[in-house]
C-alpha cells in the first residue's frame, strides 16, 4: 500500500498491544503518525509494543474500553476484543461487555471528536455458514446460546451499533469482518489453528486435529489483512462497508497440520479430538467488494506465511526455555 499523503494524525488504536494492533501501530508510525495505544492486557502482552516504547510518537495507555475514554485523536482503530476461543471463552461475560460496552464508548468519543471509526469486526457473524463462500449480505446462522455466542453475538451486536450510530447520529464509520488472520506475535496459547499446530510441531508434541479434519478454513497473512484494513479506513466517506477481509484460497485443517510438519521439519504425529460445539466446517470469504471497492486482495501464500511466521515461535519457545533455566533452584 502505498504511504499515506495527508498530514500526520493522531491515531487511536483500542486493543494496540495485540497481534494485529501491535503490527498495525508499526504501519502508522512508519506513515509518520502519532498513535495512542490502549490496551487493558487480557489476552495481549507488553512484548509486543516493547519496542516502541523510545518512539517519542507512540503513547500506551493501559485501559478497559468497557469504561469511557476521553482523549483528543483523529481517527479510531477498535481493535479491543480477545479474538480466540480460549481467550474469550474464559470470561464470556467480559468478551460480550468488550464488544457491546467497548463499541460504544468508542463511538461515543467519534461522535464528540466528529472523527471516522474503524471496527475490527469478524467472519464470526456468520457463525456456521449455510452458504458458500460468505457474502457481506448473508445475516449468518449463529447460535445464540452457545459457547462461541459471547463473541460471535458480541460483535453482531457491536456491528448494530455502528451503524446506528452512523444512521442515527452521523458518525463517520467503517466496518471490515476479518477471517483467519496469522503472523508473528499471535499469542503463543490462543488456542488458534495456525499457533496450535506450529507450536506442537516445534517441541514435537501430537498435533491435535478436531473431528477429521476436513473442515476448512481460509488463512490470510497479517501483512495482507492490515493493507485491507488501511486501505478501507483510507477510502470514501460512502464507503462504510461491511467488508470482507481475508484470503480466499481455502484449506482443509488437516493439510495445514501436514504443512507445517513439513516446513518445521517435525517428527510430530497427527492425532483427532471431538469437535467442541459449533465449530464451523467451512469458512471461506467472498472479496467481491474488496477488490471493486478497495482494489484489494491478498497476495502471500499460505507456505510463505507460515515460513515468515515459524520463526517468531522459535524465538518464543527458546526464550522460554532460557528463562526455565534462569530460575533460581528451590
Amino acid at each position: 500500500m502505498p504511504p499515506i499523503s495527508e498530514s500526520r494524525k493522531r491515531i487511536l488504536v483500542t486493543g494496540g498491544a495485540g497481534f494485529l494492533g501491535s503490527h498495525l501501530i508499526d504501519r502508522l508510525l512508519a506513515q509518520g503518525h502519532e498513535v495512542i495505544c490502549v490496551d487493558n492486557l487480557f489476552s495481549s502482552t507488553k512484548r509486543n509494543i516493547d519496542h516502541l516504547h523510545a518512539n517519542p510518537r507512540f503513547e500506551f495507555m493501559r485501559h478497559d474500553v468497557c469504561f469511557p475514554l476521553y482523549v483528543e485523536v483523529d481517527e479510531i482503530y477498535n481493535l479491543a476484543c480477545p479474538a480466540s476461543p480460549i481467550h474469550y471463552q474464559h470470561d464470556p461475560i467480559q468478551t460480550l461487555k468488550t464488544s457491546v460496552h467497548g463499541a460504544i464508548n468508542m463511538l461515543g468519543l467519534a461522535k464528540r471528536l466528529k472523527c471516522k471509526i474503524l471496527q475490527a469486526s469478524t467472519s464470526e457473524v456468520y457463525g456456521d455458514p449455510t452458504i458458500h463462500p460468505q457474502v457481506e449480505e448473508y445475516w449468518g446462522n449463529v447460535n445464540p446460546i452457545g459457547p462461541r455466542a459471547c463473541y460471535d453475538e458480541g460483535k453482531r451486536a457491536a456491528e448494530t451499533l455502528f451503524f446506528d450510530y452512523h444512521r442515527q447520529q452521523g458518525v463517520p464509520i467503517k466496518v471490515m469482518r476479518i477471517f483467519n488472520t496469522y503472523g508473528p506475535r499471535m499469542h503463543r496459547q490462543d488456542g488458534r489453528v495456525v499457533s496450535n499446530f506450529i507450536v506442537q510441531a516445534l517441541l514435537g508434541e501430537p498435533i491435535t486435529i478436531y473431528g477429521d479434519g476436513s473442515q476448512t478454513r481460509s488463512f490470510c497473512y497479517v501483512d495482507d489483512l492490515l493493507d485491507g484494513m488501511m486501505r478501507l479506513m483510507a477510502s470514501p466517506a460512502e464507503v462504510i462497508g461491511p467488508i470482507n477481509i481475508g484470503n480466499t484460497r481455502e484449506f482443509a485443517i488437516l493439510d495445514l497440520a501436514r504443512l507445517v510438519i513439513e516446513i518445521t521439519g517435525s517428527r510430530s504425529q497427527i492425532v483427532s479430538k471431538p469437535l467442541p460445539g459449533d465449530d464451523p466446517r467451512q469458512r471461506q470469504p467472498d472479496i467481491t467488494k474488496a477488490r471493486e471497492t478497495l482494489g484489494w486482495e491478498p497476495k502471500v501464500p499460505l507456505r510463505e506465511g507460515l515460513q515468515k511466521t515459524i520463526p517468531y515461535f522459535r524465538d518464543i519457545l527458546a526464550d522460554e526455555v532460557l528463562a526455565s533455566k534462569e530460575q533460581p533452584a528451590l
